[in-house]
């Protein structure tokens, strides 16, 4: 695949949402560009910052992507402009906003509100439900279906595993690292895997990334939940759904890529013919067991 090719499936319904948010334009400007590590950095705080960025200066973004203020240069360069002020005056064209208003919340508050930002986003996002829908399709059809979140990621992981586990018959979480890794995805694919689901969120370990290359040369198709098109694991991802975290309280949020797990199981039911009858089967043995306090 090539990096196009790659890019245009990694921010996937985020440019059938250009023409309806801020966040989706600046998706749809940054498709099909070679972007570093640092210009990826940028780019995400755009999104992030949709609404915004049409009027903060050069510094202004440097300070807010924890870059300096030439690699903003560089970057509005590699977009194929003649400078940032270039940039700007093109996000002004296309996105006419007033800058957000400063907000009086406290930073509890504040989180609070990026969070909502952040679902807002990804409903915008799934207006265009394709992704999701071939994501759905790749994982039911996998007949072992390893799922992989490390360190911040594993929580994520985890609950999409437990969920699963109730519908399709063969779901091997592999939330550790280590050498045991790339034995556990050969375990899966000789057990019958054909595709892998991802979780990766900051900071991304470099276990993850080089376990998705494995699962690639495996011949697994990865899927991916990440913080952002622009990931480190986008190169390693078949397909990249993106779901961003919140970063306003000293340990990042994450309830958009929690959210976009739940959207996913939904996806993959909806290809799994008996899924509803395992549920059915399920509540029946809970109910005998006694299980859950009613």
């Amino acid at each position: 695949m090539s990096e196009r090719e790659h890019t245009n499936t990694a921010t996937g319904g985020a440019a059938g949402q250009s023409g309806h948010s801020p966040a989706g334009r600046l998706q749809h400007l940054f498709e099909g560009h070679r972007l570093t590590p640092t210009q990826r950095r940028i780019a995400h705080c755009m999104v992030r910052r949709a609404a915004d960025v049409p009027f903060l200066s050069s510094v202004e973004l440097a300070e807010l992507a924890g870059v300096s203020q030439p690699s903003v240069t560089r970057f509005a360069v590699a977009l194929g402009f003649d400078g940032y002020p270039a940039l700007r005056k093109h996000l002004r064209e296309v996105t006419p906003a007033e800058p957000t208003a400063a907000t009086k919340a406290n930073e509890y508050q504040q989180a609070v509100e990026a969070e909502i930002a952040n679902l807002r986003h990804l409903a915008d996002l799934l207006a265009d439900p394709a992704p999701v829908e071939r994501a759905g399709r790749l994982l039911a059809a996998s007949p072992t279906l390893p799922v992989i979140g490390l360190r911040a990621a594993a929580s994520q992981a985890y609950g999409f595993s437990y969920f699963a586990a109730k519908v399709h018959p063969d779901v091997r979480l592999l939330d550790e690292g280590g050498t045991m890794l790339a034995d556990r995805i050969d375990a899966a694919v000789r057990a019958g895997a054909t595709a892998l689901l991802c979780f990766a969120l900051p900071r991304h370990p470099r276990e993850v990334v080089d376990a998705l290359a494995y699962a690639k040369s495996a011949g697994l198709t990865v899927v991916t939940v990440a913080d952002s098109a622009f990931a480190p694991v986008a190169g390693h991802s078949d397909l990249l759904l993106p779901a961003a975290v919140g970063t306003g309280l000293a340990f990042d949020t994450a309830c958009a890529p929690m959210l976009l797990g739940r959207v996913l199981l939904e996806a993959m039911c909806d290809e799994l013919p008996q899924a509803q009858a395992r549920l059915e089967e399920f509540d029946v043995r809970a109910a005998e067991r006694g299980l859950f306090v009613e």
